[in-house]
């Protein structure tokens, strides 16, 4: 037998999924998350699985992780203390940073302090100019000097970003050495190797965070590869990484800073393969778990990828790449619309007396009121529970009995009594309340960004996602739903179904009028040979890894730029009119204009160098049939319907290919349940995913 095994750690819970290569066999599980130290949650869901579905650990192929411990050491400010060495004259580049914010007409706002304080940013004497010639040699007595002044400062990590290092690393390469001869055993991040990109700012705040949270990530992940490996797991560890592909542990110790968005990254992917198989290739994927939504765009089956993105936001709900708060990095992230809207999110009533919703989570623990652990503050979950909408006898399979009571005099107590309500309109008014930012967020990530939500097909994961997600095809005129086998781990089974990754750039800029094409094809050959090498290095065989090539465009005079996909095959300059064309049918769509008449200009190269890995295959479903017979019968919530309606329950398992329901109806399994609302109808694929339709009921 070899079997994979997924490991997905969320705010809440932590899910586990185990699948057999050879059958196709999917095996799940799902504990409670333990935010101590997520190792231990890691090695409960490991063990669990293992148990539950009779797999020995020395079956295992190899382990795939995604998870957000790179995030929350920032956020938490859990870092190391860290060094900052740049060029002489440069000192104050973390202090001065950027001069856009995110309000612009705050006048309290405060940038987010540097995570190396000015008293560790040192210089030392070089300069580049910026075709990479040398201005001022390096002066190795400054670097000295610099190390000898961390050194007493007791640093765990160092971050190096010389002026113009991207075009010509020499020098900063020499700095690195120096300081691994003067601080052994202190990790190195040079800028070079991390985000070899112009803008200065950019770069090193790049360069900052992986160095920052290096010791962290990977004493995280020793451990975790030390907990396999007592437990007789001797197999691989892969980490998601922001981009959507794994890389080997090894990697993500040296790069941390490319797993910042790890987890999230996991359910994207996944909808994108099942949206491939199914033949939907443009999705809106969305997943609510117990601490956050977060939706994301696939369009012709491939994710939404931003280079500007902000790790370690406070704006309460910031709008992935579009947040100005935080710390920048300058890595390939799916792009994501995030928000604190889960279904531990804490409902409140604030100082005008108005309900409120997040971003505050009672997360694993306590957890939400009915969870019996603890919990006093009434949440998304304590509302849906009092709506009738969860079975308190069946959550989690029966592994977590739900207090109804506790949550209706929870509600009551701190929401209904102040507002003047009755405990349901007010367990109505928080499940309204949540959906409403759920909808915003699809409209982020969907109108904002010039797509119309109608024309995607709305798939929907997670533990609490299928709770809600009927109501937000309704509200955003979403004509299809899709609910996967199994959403409450969809994540983690995304994990099985990615590839081995890496990305590269290099800058480039020149006008394509005077576009040197055997330039451009020796830049991306470079790139090429460094991405297989490393893949090889980690036992991908040649003939099964793959490039994709893009470049970075622009309108000469423009600030900021959009990534243009190549057109298949060596570089040679015929390509250049697809190119152009490309770039401003995607200017068109972006800014709702175009200029062909403008000259354009290339402003860096870009590859994602791919191993690929061959994903499960979707097992259909053994009995078919067009009817389904209902479990038994409850009496649920829905405000469309005035009331408590008589509800068909039904059991997921029983469900058979070809099945068609009509709503009100409620689906429970293990972990997950989906809510049906009336005028609704239910079609169960040949896989067993549910097609939810406005219907004739």
């Amino acid at each position: 037998m070899s079997v994979r095994l997924a490991i997905d750690i969320g705010g809440t819970f932590t899910d586990a999924t185990l699948i057999d290569e050879e059958t196709g066999k999917v095996s799940i599980a799902k504990v409670l998350s333990t935010p101590f130290d997520p190792s231990v949650g890691f090695m409960a869901a490991t063990e669990r699985i293992l148990s539950d579905s009779g797999v020995l650990a020395s079956d295992i192929r190899f382990v795939v992780h995604g998870t957000t411990v790179a995030t929350n050491a920032i956020i938490e400010g859990k870092v190391a203390r860290g060094g900052f060495i740049t060029t002489d004259g440069f000192r104050d580049l973390l202090e001065i940073a950027r001069q856009t914010r995110p309000s612009l007409y705050d006048t309290q706002f405060e940038k987010t302090p540097p995570l190396v304080p000015r008293d560790r940013a040192l210089t030392v004497i070089e300069r580049l100019g910026p075709g990479g010639e040398v201005l001022k040699p390096l002066d190795e007595a400054s670097v000295r000097e610099a190390a000898a002044r961390l050194r007493a400062e007791e640093v765990e990590a160092v971050a190096v970003c010389l002026l113009h290092a991207y075009i010509n690393p020499a020098h900063e390469k020499r700095v690195g050495e120096i300081l691994a001869e003067e601080l052994p055993g202190i990790p190195i991040s040079l800028s070079s190797e991390v985000a070899p990109e112009f803008r200065e700012y950019l770069r090193a705040s790049t360069t900052v965070i992986n160095s920052a949270i290096r010791p962290v990530v990977g004493r995280y992940l020793e451990n975790i590869e030390k907990r396999l490996a007592e437990a007789g797991v001797t197999a691989e560890l892969l980490v998601m990484q922001s981009s959507g592909g794994v890389f080997t542990s090894g990697a993500a110790a040296r790069k941390p800073v490319f797993m910042v968005e790890s987890g999230p990254a996991a359910g994207v992917i996944a909808s994108a393969n099942l949206g491939s198989q199914l033949g939907y290739p443009d999705i809106l994927s969305f997943d609510m778990g117990g601490t956050t939504a977060k939706v994301g765009l696939i369009q012709k089956g491939a994710p939404s990828v931003t280079k500007d993105y902000s790790v370690g936001s406070h704006a309460g709900g910031a709008v992935g790449g579009q947040s100005l708060s935080g710390y920048p990095v300058r890595t390939p992230v799916i792009d994501l619309v995030e928000i604190g809207a889960g279904g531990g999110s804490i409902a409140w009533v604030d100082s005008g007396g108005l309900l409120r919703v997040g971003p505050r989570s009672a997360g694993a623990d306590p957890g939400p009121v009915c969870y019996r652990r603890g919990g006093t503050d009434p949440t998304v979950t304590d509302a849906n529970v009092v709506l009738g909408r969860l079975n308190p006898s069946y959550f989690l399979g029966g592994e977590i009995g739900l207090d109804i009571e506790g949550a209706r005099n929870a509600i009551q107590e701190k929401l209904a009594g102040p507002l003047g309500l009755d405990v349901l309109e007010a367990a109505n008014g928080i499940v309204e309340i949540a959906n409403a930012a759920m909808v915003n967020a699809l409209h982020l990530i969907s109108v904002q960004r010039g797509y119309d939500p109608r024309d995607f097909v709305l798939v929907a994961f997670g533990g609490a996602g299928p709770v809600h997600a009927n109501a937000l095809a309704r509200d955003a005129e979403m004509p299809t739903l899709l609910i996967p086998a199994s959403p409450g781990i969809f994540s983690a089974t995304g994990l099985l179904g990615t590839d081995l990754k890496r990305d590269a750039s290099a800058t480039l800029m020149r006008r394509f009028d005077e576009l040197d094409a055997a330039e451009i094809e020796a830049s991306f050959q470079k790139l090429e040979a460094a991405g297989a090498a490393e893949l090889e290095s980690e036992g991908m065989p040649r003939d099964q890894i793959g490039f994709l090539r893009q470049i970075d465009m622009r309108y000469v005079g423009q600030s900021y730029e959009l990534t243009i996909p190549l057109p298949p095959g060596a570089f040679d300059g015929s390509q250049t009119p697809e190119l152009l064309a490309r770039f401003h049918a995607e200017h068109d769509r972006t800014y709702g204009f175009a200029a062909p008449a403008e000259a354009t200009e290339c402003v860096s190269l870009r590859l994602t160098t791919v191993g690929k890995i061959a994903k499960p295959p979707l097992r259909p479903l053994d009995a078919k049939g067009i009817t389904a017979t209902p479990k038994e019968h409850r009496r649920v919530y829905f405000a469309e319907a005035g009331g408590f309606v008589e509800t068909a329950i039904y059991d997921r398992y029983r469900l058979t290919a070809g099945a068609v329901f009509d709503g009100p109806a409620i689906v429970e399994e293990f972990d997950s349940t989906i809510v049906v609302h009336p005028h609704y109808t239910v079609t169960v694929d040949t896989y067993g995913n549910l097609i939810i339709r406005k219907g004739n009921s």
